[in-house]
């Protein structure tokens, strides 16, 4: 449809990334995305979600499925539309930091199979943590996307982000992303932001929300009238409660006005159609939790992400303390001031919750500590949003020293290692992408490269003349 509109939004559909991991925990599968990827190449959106996340992780470990090839075959399927991907800065996909090699590594790979946008964030907004990241997309050829993590505390102001994403742009930003993971920036703070950030940035600015406070449509609504660039929405199959909103819900709320996205809603619909069966085959393996799509307004209450909430039951019900769930809320936020008001996204919203468990459990604040509560105030996870209790800090590190420099910096080169490594795990293929794959997730890695070689075996089995013959003779001779 020509689009005659005078400023369109642009539309990142995340259909096959983000909408599947917040409703069926990255359980869709490549032979159910392919059918509708000529439908998706051809709608016009600004770019697709597809990869990172928990999509490399979920791909080996669940689906037996090599992250790598499905990339490769979107790409082959996709190849007009711009494919993005969520990065965590030095953390890339998995859950510690690594060495600048990996990371280089890391970027330079996923461009060369498919990538063109990388979005970049760290869980404490600490630019130091995604600099490499930043300057290896933009050096092998990718979009570089860095994002602010959105939250709110005493020390999250409007200024404060404005001024970080002022900082990234400085650092090289192609986009800035406000990546508001819980669902908790509102509509009015939403269209203030956005102002404020067209005011000091050139970059487009891209908005990311979910609906878990049933807040989302209308932040993008006001962010739009704002002047955003760019926002996340999922197709309405998998969209919604802890999804982002629906595509075609803002595309018909727009249609007509000066935003006008230009999306048809007919081919919207009928790649709908698609992914309504893949839904069903969600639900009816118990994977998309009907929960999942109700309003959870405690997101507001709390500012615990949904995720988070979830997390914290359970620990409560392994030690048979479910009574204890309202303390156990009131301390999260008073654990977070005590760490320097962390923002509660992966790994910080896991190791603030523990210890918050911990707290109230054990009858006495800070009786133990994790061990990742001691790292995050050692500053091995980078600096602090705000001012530390040093009390606390003193009780979990002793007279430890406090790192100050940038985490990653004391980390040695690690490629060679995990090479070295690989050589003695069954399966491994020689390539770059192997390496990578068992750099983050080494267990995983070496069981998926495992089954990978028996189906390969197999597989040439059954192709092989000499061996159908040899079975046609065995059978004959029974």
């Amino acid at each position: 449809m020509a689009n005659q509109a005078k400023n369109p939004l642009k539309i990142t559909d995340t259909i096959l990334r983000d909408a599947h991991q917040s409703q069926a925990a990255t359980r869709m599968r490549l032979e159910e995305m392919l059918p509708a990827c000529d439908l998706l190449d051809n709608m016009g959106y600004w770019s697709l979600e597809c990869w990172g996340g928990a999509t490399f992780d979920a791909c080996m470990r669940f689906l037996n499925e090599d992250p790598w090839e499905r990339l490769r075959a979107l790409k082959k399927a996709m190849p007009k539309t711009p494919l993005q991907m969520l990065f965590r800065g030095q953390n890339i996909l998995g859950y510690k930091h690594y060495a600048d090699d990996v990371v280089e590594q890391f970027c330079k790979k996923s461009i060369e199979n498919g990538i063109d946008v990388v979005r970049i964030f760290d869980a404490l907004n600490d630019p130091r943590n995604m600099e490499a990241a930043m300057k290896f997309v933009k050096f092998y050829g990718g979009k570089c996307e860095a994002a602010i993590s959105y939250t709110i505390s005493p020390v999250h102001s409007e200024e404060y982000f404005v001024k970080l994403a002022m900082q990234l742009e400085k650092m090289g930003a192609d986009v800035i992303c406000i990546k508001d993971m819980a669902n908790l920036l509102l509509p009015f703070n939403a269209y203030s932001l956005v102002k404020k950030l067209k005011e000091n940035i050139s970059v487009p600015i891209h908005l990311h929300t979910h609906n878990t406070t049933g807040t989302g449509d209308m932040t993008y609504l006001m962010a739009a009238q704002a002047g955003v660039d760019i926002v996340d929405c999922a197709l309405s199959p998998l969209a919604n409660g802890t999804s982002n909103p629906a595509t075609e819900s803002l595309v018909a709320t727009l249609k007509g006005t000066p935003r006008d996205t230009g999306l048809d809603l007919t081919q919207l619909s009928k790649a709908a159609e698609h992914f309504r069966k893949v839904a069903a085959r969600l639900k009816k393996d118990g994977i998309l939790d009907p929960k999942v799509l109700s309003v959870d307004t405690n997101t507001l209450l709390y500012q615990v992400p949904g995720g988070m909430l979830s997390n914290l039951i359970s620990q409560l019900k392994q030690a048979g303390a479910e009574d204890k769930y309202y303390d156990v809320l009131a301390e999260v936020p008073r654990v977070r001031a005590d760490f320097g008001y962390p923002p509660l996204v992966t790994p910080t919203s896991q190791i603030v919750g523990s210890q918050a468990v911990l707290n109230v459990l054990s009858g006495e604040r800070y009786k133990v500590f994790t061990k990742e509560s001691k790292g995050v105030l050692r500053g091995e996870y980078g600096a602090l949003p705000g001012k530390v209790n040093e009390e606390v800090r003193k009780k979990a590190i002793g007279d430890a020293e406090v790192i100050t420099c940038r985490p990653a910096d004391l980390i040695a080169p690690e490629l060679d290692k995990y090479r070295e490594e690989l050589k003695n795990v069954p399966g491994f293929n020689g390539s770059d992408e192997d390496v990578l794959s068992y750099a983050l997730f080494p267990q995983v890695a070496a069981k998926f490269f495992e089954s990978r070689l028996k189906k390969n075996d197999a597989l040439a089995e059954a192709t092989d003349p000499n061996a159908v013959r040899v079975f046609y003779v065995d059978d004959a001779s029974k």
